[in-house]
């Protein structure tokens, strides 16, 4: 009898996938293959095309880039090991053309303008809410290049206290989550990027409550957050921008040079 597990019409190449393989490389709160497949709908993805998977975790999306599209992808990961990384990287043969690396998001060790494309699965929220980080990033891009995130959100921004339903769930780092149109006008302002694309999956609270209850039945608290809500706060959102190739980027500050000089410490000195 075929494995029905994962199977979900709205996520085709996702399919093709075993479960096993997915669930022993979960990495976060959602399925990295469903939000990839969903991102990438967005994007134009070519063979040769240099890729950076930001906070790639366990590598996942990384390998359904490689072989769905043929991208060269540069797995960047903090907190997951990139050996075990490169470990699933050579069992899925596809060695060649994903690259695991240990490296934090805010520290990228990349040449300028090596990427053509960038892209993050439910993760970058928990570094590029800071106001300097798109420069940062786009610097790492080529004029033109594409800079895409897919991940948990908001439905609209919350004004107020956390909603009653969310309210046994809520922890204070998730006001990281944010809307498709917090992120729009958070990337637009900087003048860096021009946004093409900034929206919300539909009935994405299923497909996010879906891979709960297939993957995580007993996470009681969030699925049953998400079935309270029912997707009026939570859902997915992904936001699809391109490098301004009149965008002026400020250097990486690297080191600052100083030179010591012995001066009296004390006024009586």
């Amino acid at each position: 009898m075929p494995d029905e597990r994962l199977l979900h019409p709205r996520f085709p190449r996702s399919n093709a996938y075993h479960p096993e393989w997915v669930m022993a490389g979960i990495s976060g709160g959602a399925n990295p293959l469903w939000l990839a497949e969903w991102l990438t709908e967005a994007l134009d993805l070519r063979p040769g095309m240099r890729v950076l998977d930001l906070g790639c975790g366990r590598g996942l999306s990384s390998i359904f880039l490689r072989r769905e599209f043929g991208v060269a992808v540069w797995a960047a990961d903090l907190w997951f090991s990139a050996s075990e990384t490169l470990q699933r990287v050579r069992d899925a043969e596809v060695a060649e053309g994903v690259f695991p690396v240990h490296a934090d998001a805010r520290a990228l060790p990349f040449a300028n303008e090596f990427f053509d494309a960038v892209i993050s699965i439910d993760s970058f929220p928990y570094y590029g809410t800071d106001e300097s980080y798109l420069n940062s990033l786009a610097r790492l891009v080529k004029p033109d290049g594409v800079m895409a995130i897919a991940g948990a959100g908001l439905m609209a921004e919350l004004d107020g206290p956390v909603p009653e339903a969310l309210r046994a769930w809520w922890e204070p780092g998730m006001w990281c989550f944010h809307s498709a149109a917090w992120w729009r006008r958070h990337w637009e302002k900087t003048g860096i990027v021009e946004v093409e694309r900034a929206d919300s999956m539909p009935d994405g609270w299923r497909v996010w409550l879906d891979w709960h209850k297939a993957v995580v039945p007993d996470n009681h608290a969030e699925i049953q957050a998400l079935e309270a809500d029912a997707g009026q706060h939570l859902g997915y959102v992904r936001v699809v921008a391109r490098r301004r190739a009149d965008a002026r980027l400020e250097e990486a500050v690297t080191s600052v040079p100083t030179e010591y000089h012995r001066h009296p410490l004390l006024r009586g000195e």
